[in-house]
């Protein structure tokens, strides 16, 4: 359960430093309390959390031998496609995230009242931040993870991962935005997803013996 708990803190905290997901709750967290903001991106990476890991136990129906391929894979597959995308990205703060993520809070607050209520902004936050995190590649981590390792350890290190990034987003998401570099934070996520697909790889070989 540790070794599944480590790895989806990891993963995770790695992965959406500098996401999308963190820029929005950067953003409105500039625009209303910080606290309501936290509330409900929280709620909706913990709801994302979940649904990942119960597909995750979906998928261990399949021979653990498969499960551990289609890991290792994922994870390779992942690591060397953030690599890629590093050596073609300058050493500048992340800009392309940050436009995106204004880009859809600025137009969901068109469609909102200009009075928000503190449940307002909370089913705001939620909704901005699970639909811009389903699909992401860190579910698909989370799902790969949750099949090959302990459901509740994924599950709680990798809640813990995003309510890092959240708090960090909320708290001092001015400062930061300005200073992540795109770069940087590619390499380390590809780094790390290359680390877990060595592990699978290991697994594997474990498996086979």
């Amino acid at each position: 359960m540790l070794t599944a708990f480590t790895a989806g803190l990891l993963l995770i905290t790695v992965s959406e430093l500098g996401d999308k997901t963190f820029f929005i709750a950067a953003i409105l967290a500039m625009r209303h309390s910080r606290r309501l903001v936290f509330i409900g991106a929280v709620a909706a990476l913990a709801l994302m959390t979940v649904l990942s890991v119960l597909f995750g136990q979906i998928a261990t129906l399949l021979p653990p031998i498969y499960v551990r391929w289609a890991e290792a894979t994922l994870f390779l597959g992942f690591g060397l496609k953030l690599l890629f995308d590093a050596r073609q990205m300058s050493d500048q703060p992340c800009v392309e995230e940050q436009a995106e993520a204004m880009a859809v809070v600025k137009q969901a607050e068109e469609k909102l009242p200009k009075r928000h209520t503190g449940l307002a902004v909370v089913l705001e936050s939620f909704g901005l931040t699970f639909f811009a995190e389903w699909g992401d590649r860190t579910q698909f981590a989370t799902i790969a993870l949750a099949a090959a390792n302990n459901p509740i350890g994924v599950t709680i290190g990798a809640i813990l991962g995003h309510a890092i990034c959240a708090a960090i987003a909320v708290a001092c998401g001015r400062l930061i935005c300005g200073r992540i570099s795109e770069r940087t934070i590619t390499v380390l996520g590809g780094a790390l997803f290359l680390v877990f697909a060595m592990v699978s790889l290991f697994e594997l070989l474990r498996l086979a013996v």
